[in-house]
């Protein structure tokens, strides 16, 4: 039992722990001559005004962290730790606010057996530009010949709320995957399913529909998907995939296309269309992508080699050709916008900003399935000049693939193993005014141990402008019919 006269010192020792993230710097410390050594990385990144709170530990032998967050404009955030930091909430997201298009300063002291000692400040710059709130990946385990535990999910970036889309408990052993959305709207989306069950989800104003993609005239179901702008159309690659296996750890996998040609499926009147100049026998085409205004199909296209014996010897150039979204048809030129008999390298994944500035694509040694190659890198192509380059400050000595960009195309989001060169982790980098990315930065989590904890790759992330809402239960139900099926047509 308590006495009345024990009360006030247990008072005083709750806002003693109450006030742990007011906490003071120590009176007493050393001057480090060093920036500090933390996890992820925050260190003079560009951030969102609307990001989460960049929760992150210190390494090395630390006993104890605390932190001063100033901003230029005002607003102070004191917080301390032991290993890590966790930045409440409400008060970074008034900080950010504040400080709007300003930097923050912050000023991180560590306690070892030795003392304090006070690390050399470092600054987060805030952008003017806020980031689309949510994006969607798939997470999986980096598996090869079979598929386990899988799902897509939603993840508030302004929080660390996390939610399930879709996952195939009720479908063991099923694939799904190739996520997509119609500029970055979360009411049109689909993906691909592949396994026992097989077909493509549409979802589009609340109803989930299973399309038979497969016919006749194609190799395979709709693979990669990419919507029109004006939602009329979505464009596939079909390709035929194989898997084939390296003895060296360098190269754990190749994953090859022995057959690929691009169609178009007009929604309005559900049929697949094609033209010769996309499906030629002479050729692989895969990875398409219209341009924002509708007018054109960017693409990559190789030479048709022997595989698996000539697997290294595909090497794809990005081409575009034009289209008329009013009729559905296709110009009758191929222009090619980087040639791989110019690079020596193999392009994939081409990506253009929503205001068509530029277009992101992978650049590799060989094929298209870049996530498994460690030299893969991300370029940028001017759209007005067709000038190419490396883009360079977001890039690492491992994989770097799958991207997107913001609605406001300011934004890009894009998976790396750099963290161990096996997971894919995904990162954000913001895009100046002159064109140039900053340096990226790792997709905060409430708990900074969550990727080293964590034994999923996230797979394919894009931005979405809102809360995916489709239900789950009902495209499950979508998936178990038999589907609709649609209907083929070659325009010469």
């Amino acid at each position: 039992m308590i006495k009345p006269g024990q009360y006030l010192y247990y008072i005083i020792i709750l806002l003693v722990i109450l006030a742990g993230s007011c906490a003071d710097p120590p009176a007493r410390f050393s001057e480090a001559d060093s920036l500090p050594d933390i996890y992820p990385d925050y260190k003079e990144v560009v951030i969102p005004v609307n990001i989460a709170p960049l929760n992150f530990r210190l390494e090395g032998a630390t006993e104890r962290i605390r932190v001063r967050i100033e901003g230029q404009e005002g607003g102070r955030i004191k917080v301390k730790g032991r290993k890590s930091i966790r930045i409440p909430r409400e008060k970074w997201k008034s900080l950010l606010e504040n400080n709007r298009g300003r930097s923050l300063i912050m000023t991180i002291f560590s306690r070892n057996a030795e003392g304090w000692s006070r690390h050399l400040p470092f600054s987060v710059h805030i952008a003017d530009h806020p980031v689309d709130p949510y994006i969607v990946y798939r997470r999986i385990a980096p598996g090869y010949e079979t598929w386990s535990r899988m799902g897509i999910y939603q993840r508030d970036v302004t929080s660390f709320a996390e939610h399930t889309i879709i996952d195939n408990r009720l479908l063991p052993g099923n694939c799904m995957n190739c996520h997509s959305f119609n500029n970055n709207d979360p009411g049109e989306m689909l993906l691909h399913l592949r396994g026992n069950v097989t077909g493509t989800m549409l979802v589009r104003n609340g109803e989930a529909v299973k399309l038979n993609t497969r016919v006749e005239e194609t190799v395979s179901h709709g693979v990669y998907p990419y919507w029109h702008p004006s939602g009329n159309y979505i464009a596939f690659s079909v390709n035929v995939i194989s898997q084939v296996f390296h003895s060296r750890r360098e190269k754990r996998i190749e994953v090859i296309d022995s057959k690929s040609d691009l169609v178009i499926y007009d929604v309005v009147n559900n049929k697949l269309v094609s033209s010769p100049l996309i499906s030629s026998e002479d050729s692989f085409e895969t990875f398409p992508a219209f341009s924002p205004d509708g007018n054109s199909l960017v693409f990559c296209t190789a030479e048709k080699r022997e595989v698996p014996d000539e697997y290294d010897r595909v090497k794809y150039s990005l081409c575009r050709i034009s289209f008329d979204p009013v009729t559905g048809y296709f110009g009758e030129r191929i222009d090619t916008l980087v040639s791989s008999a110019k690079t020596g390298k193999s392009v994939s994944y081409p990506r253009i900003s929503p205001d068509g500035r530029y277009l992101v694509f992978t650049l590799s040694d060989y094929g298209n399935f870049s996530i498994w190659h460690r030299e893969a890198d991300l370029y940028q192509l001017d759209m007005g000049t067709g000038e190419y380059k490396p883009a360079t400050p977001i890039n690492s000595n491992e994989t770097e693939s799958y991207h997107s960009w913001s609605s406001c195309s300011r934004w890009l989001l894009f998976s790396s193993r750099r963290a161990d060169g096996l997971y894919t982790h995904p990162y954000m980098a913001y895009m100046g005014e002159d064109g140039n990315f900053r340096k990226p930065f790792l997709l905060p989590q409430r708990n900074p141990d969550h990727y080293d904890m964590s034994l999923t790759s996230f797979n394919v992330p894009e931005f979405v402008t809102g809360k995916v809402k489709a239900n789950g239960r009902s495209m499950f139900r979508a998936i178990g019919s038999s589907g609709k099926n649609v209907t083929f047509e070659l325009k010469e």
